[in-house]
C-alpha cells in the first residue's frame, strides 16, 4: 500500500509527457503543411512575375520597332524627328532597366507603355498631314511647272535676244581687255645671240662651230612702255634647233609655262626688274650636250605674250 503513490506518480508523468508529445507532433505537422503552401504560393509568384516581365519586354520591343518605322517614315517625308530620335533614347533606356531586372514595378512600366502608345497615336497624326502637305506640294509643283512653261515659250525669243547682247558684250570686252593686256606687254628689240667657249671668251659672228660652243649669251633690250607696270617680270626663253624641237634640259633649269591657255616647254627663263628706261638685259646659258649643225632660233615669251625673237647658226 505504501508503493502507491509512487506508481500514481510515475504514471501521471508519463501521461503528461505523451500529452507533451503527441502536442508537439502536431506543432510540426502544422508547421510542415504551412511552409509547404508559402513555397508553394512563392513559386505562383516567381512564375507570374517571370510572365510580366517577359510581357513587358515583347510590348516594348513592339514599341521599339514602331518608332523606327515612323522615325523612317517622317525623314522620307521631310519632317523634324528630333522628338521621335529623342523618345527612342528614353525607350532604349527604359528597355535596358527591365534587362536588369532589378526591382522593377510593372505598374509603372505599364504606365510607360501606355505613354509610348499615345505617343505613337500622335505621331500618326503628324505624319498623315505631312503626307497631304506633301500631296499638296506635289501639286503646287505640277502647277507651277505647267505655268512655267508656258513662260518659257513667251520668255524663249526674249532670252535668245539678251543672250545674243550678252555674247557680243563679252566677246567685244575680252577683245578689249586683251588689247588692253597686249598692249601692256614687255617688248624686247635687238636680240642677239653670242658663243661662249669653254674659256669663258664671248664672240660674234654669222655662225658659230659646235666644238667651240659650250655657252650661249642672249642679249637683248626691253623697250619703254608707260603701259607696263614696273615690277620683277618672268622671261621665259625657247631655243628652237634647226628641226623645230625646243633645246631643253630640265638639270640646267628648263621646264614648263603656259602660252595661249597650252602647257608649252622652255629652255630656260630669268627674272628681270622692269624699270621702264630702255634697259638691256643679259643672259647666259649652259648646255649639257652639244649643239647640232644648222640654224637656230631663239624666242622670248613674258606673262603669256611672244615680246621677241633672234636667230643664230651652228657649223
Amino acid at each position: 500500500m505504501e508503493n502507491n503513490p509512487q506508481k500514481s506518480k510515475t504514471n501521471g508523468a508519463l501521461l503528461a509527457a505523451l500529452i507533451i508529445m503527441t502536442g508537439l507532433a502536431g506543432v510540426s505537422s502544422y508547421l510542415y503543411f504551412d511552409q509547404k503552401k508559402v513555397s508553394e504560393n512563392q513559386e505562383v509568384t516567381i512564375s507570374e512575375r517571370v510572365e510580366e516581365l517577359s510581357t513587358t519586354r515583347v510590348k516594348l520591343d513592339s514599341i521599339s520597332t514602331a518608332l523606327d518605322a515612323k522615325i523612317a517614315e517622317v525623314q522620307k517625308l521631310g519632317g523634324d524627328v528630333s522628338e521621335l530620335e529623342k523618345m527612342k533614347v528614353q525607350l532604349e533606356g527604359d528597355k535596358a532597366s527591365l534587362r536588369k531586372g532589378n526591382r522593377i514595378s510593372i505598374a509603372k512600366y505599364d504606365a510607360k507603355i501606355k505613354q509610348y502608345e499615345a505617343f505613337l497615336i500622335e505621331k500618326d497624326t503628324l505624319i498623315s498631314n505631312l503626307q497631304r502637305e506633301n500631296v499638296n506640294l506635289a501639286t503646287n509643283v505640277k502647277t507651277l511647272g505647267e505655268e512655267n512653261n508656258g513662260l518659257k515659250v513667251k520668255g524663249q525669243q526674249f532670252r535668245d535676244s539678251v543672250s545674243t547682247v550678252v555674247t557680243q558684250v563679252v566677246s567685244q570686252n575680252q577683245e578689249l581687255s586683251t588689247k588692253v593686256t597686249r598692249a601692256a606687254a614687255l617688248k624686247a628689240q635687238n636680240v642677239k645671240v653670242f658663243a661662249v667657249n669653254a674659256k669663258g671668251k664671248v664672240k660674234e659672228d654669222d655662225s658659230y662651230k659646235a666644238k667651240r660652243l659650250d655657252k650661249i649669251k642672249l642679249v637683248y633690250t626691253l623697250l619703254d612702255n608707260p603701259l607696263t607696270k614696273e615690277e620683277p617680270k618672268d622671261v621665259f626663253v625657247r631655243v628652237l634647233d634647226p628641226t623645230g624641237a625646243v633645246v631643253s634640259d630640265m638639270a640646267n633649269g628648263s621646264g614648263t609655262f603656259t602660252v595661249d591657255g597650252n602647257e608649252t616647254i622652255y629652255t630656260t627663263k630669268q627674272t628681270v626688274n622692269y624699270t621702264s628706261n630702255g634697259q638691256n638685259v643679259e643672259l647666259l646659258y649652259t648646255r649639257g650636250i652639244p649643239y647640232k649643225p644648222g640654224k637656230y632660233t631663239v624666242e622670248l615669251y613674258s606673262e603669256g605674250f611672244r615680246i621677241g625673237s633672234g636667230e643664230f647658226a651652228v657649223r
